[in-house]
C-alpha cells in the first residue's frame, strides 16, 4: 500500500516566503520521484499579495483552499486536514510552515520511517535559518512544575543532539501525524488556541491519549524566525498588545488557558508567572536603564 502524505501550510501574505517554500519542496519531491506519496496543500487566509493566483499559475498541481482571514493558523491546519483526510483520504498530515526550508534527503527519509515503522506522530530536528544553532527538537511538560520548554533550542548542535528523543508535544512545523490520531481526539483547537500554542496543545492531547511521540534527527528543517511573532518593540502600548494578540507568543490568556487545562499543582503557576514577571521586569528595566543613556547594546559590551 502506498502511503498518502498531505503538506498542509497555511499562509497569509508573505507571499516571497511561499513562492521560495514551493519551489524547494517541488523541487524535493519531483527529483527523488516522490509526487506518487506527497500533496501540497496551502490553505490561503485572505492574502491580498496575489499568493493563490501565483500558486495557481506556476504550481497548478498544488491544491489552494481559501479562507476567510479569520482562520489563522489552527483554522487554516483543520481546513486542509478535513480536506486532506475527507477528499484525498491522506494516511498522514504533514504541518509545514512557508518559511521553513528541508534538507535535500528529507521527504525521501520520512517516507522511509512511515513504510518500515509503525508511525503515528513523528517530529523533525529543526534549526534557525542558515545556520546549526537548534531551535526545536520537540517539547517538554512537566505538569507539576510547569515547566513548558523546547529541548536544545538556541543550542550549537552536537553529537547529544543526533539521537531520537520522546517527547510531550511538538512545534507546528515538521510534525507529521497519522489519521487515526485525529479520528481519536479530533482537531487542533482552533477556538481557544487560534495562532500559538495550538500545535503544542494538539499534540500533548495526542501525548494522553496515549500516542508516543518521537524526533529523529535526520529530518533537518531550518526556520526563518524573521517573520514569526509579534514584539514589544520598546514601546509600553505594544507590550501590551502582546500580551493579549494572537500573533504574539506571550498572550497571557492563551498561556492560562493551557496551565488550566494541564497543571496538576498550583505550583506550576509559579513557572508561567515567573515567565510573565521576567518578560515585563525586562521590559521596564530596560526602559529605566534607556532613560539613563545606558542601551542593552552598550551593557554587553
Amino acid at each position: 500500500m502506498i502511503p498518502q502524505i498531505s503538506i498542509i501550510i497555511p499562509v497569509f501574505n508573505a507571499i516571497h516566503h511561499t513562492k521560495k517554500c514551493l519551489q524547494e519542496l517541488h523541487k524535493s519531491i519531483s527529483s527523488e520521484s516522490l509526487s506518487t506519496y506527497f500533496t501540497i496543500i496551502v490553505v490561503d487566509d485572505g492574502s491580498t499579495d496575489g499568493t493563490s493566483d501565483w500558486i495557481k499559475s506556476n504550481y497548478p498541481q498544488t491544491i489552494v483552499l481559501e479562507g476567510n482571514g479569520n482562520l489563522w493558523w489552527s483554522g487554516g491546519i483543520n481546513m486542509g486536514t478535513r480536506y486532506a483526510l475527507k477528499e484525498l483520504n491522506s494516511d498522514y498530515i504533514l504541518w509545514w510552515n512557508n518559511d521553513v526550508l528541508a534538507s535535500p534527503d528529507y521527504f525521501k527519509k520520512i517516507l522511509w520511517l512511515v513504510e518500515n515503522n509503525t508511525i503515528h506522530i513523528l517530529g523533525s530536528k529543526i534549526y534557525y535559518s542558515n545556520s546549526t544553532i537548534v531551535w526545536s527538537m520537540g517539547g517538554i511538560f512537566d505538569t507539576r512544575s510547569g515547566s513548558k520548554y523546547m529541548i536544545g533550542m538556541n543550542e550549537a548542535d552536537s553529537p547529544s543532539f543526533e539521537k531520537e528523543f520522546r517527547v510531550d508535544w511538538l512545534p507546528g512545523m515538521g510534525t507529521l501525524i497519522h489519521k487515526e490520531v485525529f479520528e481519536k481526539i479530533g482537531l487542533v483547537d482552533e477556538i481557544n488556541f487560534p495562532q500559538y500554542h495550538g500545535d503544542s496543545d494538539f499534540t500533548y492531547r495526542a501525548t494522553l491519549a496515549g500516542y508516543e511521540i518521537t524526533v529523529y534527527p535526520d529530518l533537518k528543517l531550518w526556520n526563518d524566525k524573521s517573520n514569526s511573532g509579534l514584539l514589544h518593540n520598546n514601546s509600553f502600548k505594544q507590550l501590551l498588545r502582546t500580551l493579549n494578540d494572537n500573533k504574539s507568543n506571550y498572550h497571557f490568556g492563551k498561556d492560562l488557558t493551557f496551565y488550566k487545562r494541564y497543571a496538576t499543582s498550583v505550583i506550576a503557576y509559579k513557572t508561567l508567572a515567573h515567565k510573565y514577571c521576567y518578560y515585563v521586569g525586562g521590559f521596564l528595566k530596560w526602559k529605566i536603564l534607556n532613560t539613563i543613556g545606558l542601551s542593552k547594546k552598550e551593557s554587553v559590551q
